[in-house]
């Protein structure tokens, strides 16, 4: 494989324990890195992450989330539900030329290379953007499921939130979790498990799904992933080469 600027890991299908802990373990160990980490990641089954400082038992009724595989992140943020999306980490080591001590600074540079990702998925470079600002929202609940609310420096398309994330930063370096957006929620399902009404119709309001509104086969969905893989890797190379050479 050609050099890169930075590095590219697939762990494949594992729990979401399994996943997040590997993550965690990434950001523990950020200063034996010396180029940024790109971490793709499957779910064994149908699975949902939380927040390090959520309570899921105050935002879900657990006893009816049935074989839903429920994890805390070792970032910050809500629950996200890794049915219908798709999820990966960006570790920047505090070495790296993208490492900011400004922690929305690396909000706005990692998700402006989710963006550029996004739009060539689509082919449309026209229509996304960052947004600017928290979303304004009277439900307190809205603020602690990803997709109810948009926060700053989300990707966003027509007023709605096709990609978001969570960070963690110490002083050897951030860790960034995202996920993209690709179908809507299954609306019979999260009745089931979520306490808030409110928060499911804010969740329909404010999420706009990659692959659109109807019903998508499984291999279309698969096919997806892998482009975004793809696109993902280019766009993060780029930029780490752009500011490398930059910094020299």
């Amino acid at each position: 494989m050609e050099t890169t600027e930075c590095i590219i890991i697939h762990t494949g299908q594992k729990s979401a324990e399994e996943n997040m802990r590997f993550d965690a373990q990434l950001l523990e160990n950020a200063k034996d890195f010396l180029k940024p980490v790109l971490h793709f990641y499957e779910w064994e089954s149908p699975s949902a992450t939380y927040g390090y400082f959520a309570d899921p038992a105050a935002l879900l009724f657990l006893s009816k989330i049935g074989p839903l595989d429920l994890a805390r992140r070792p970032t910050g943020g809500g629950v996200i539900f890794h049915i219908w999306d798709f999820a990966f980490s960006i570790l920047v080591p505090a070495s790296s030329t993208l490492y900011s001590v400004n922690t929305l600074n690396n909000y706005a540079l990692i998700n402006a290379v989710v963006l550029s990702s996004i739009e060539s998925f689509l082919g449309n470079s026209t229509s996304f953007y960052l947004t600017p600002q928290d979303g304004d929202s009277s439900l307190k609940d809205c603020k602690h499921f990803c997709m109810a609310k948009p926060t700053q420096y989300d990707v966003m398309l027509k007023n709605k939130k096709v990609a978001g994330a969570a960070q963690r930063k110490t002083k050897n370096g951030f860790l960034h979790q995202g996920s993209i957006c690709l179908q809507l929620p299954d609306r019979n399902y999260l009745t089931q498990i979520i306490r808030s009404r409110e928060v499911i119709e804010a969740m329909y309001v404010h999420t706009f799904p990659l692959l659109g509104d109807g019903s998508i086969p499984k291999s279309q969905i698969e096919t997806a992933k892998i482009r975004l893989q793809t696109l993902l890797a280019c766009d993060l190379n780029r930029v780490c080469l752009k500011y490398s050479q930059a910094n020299c």
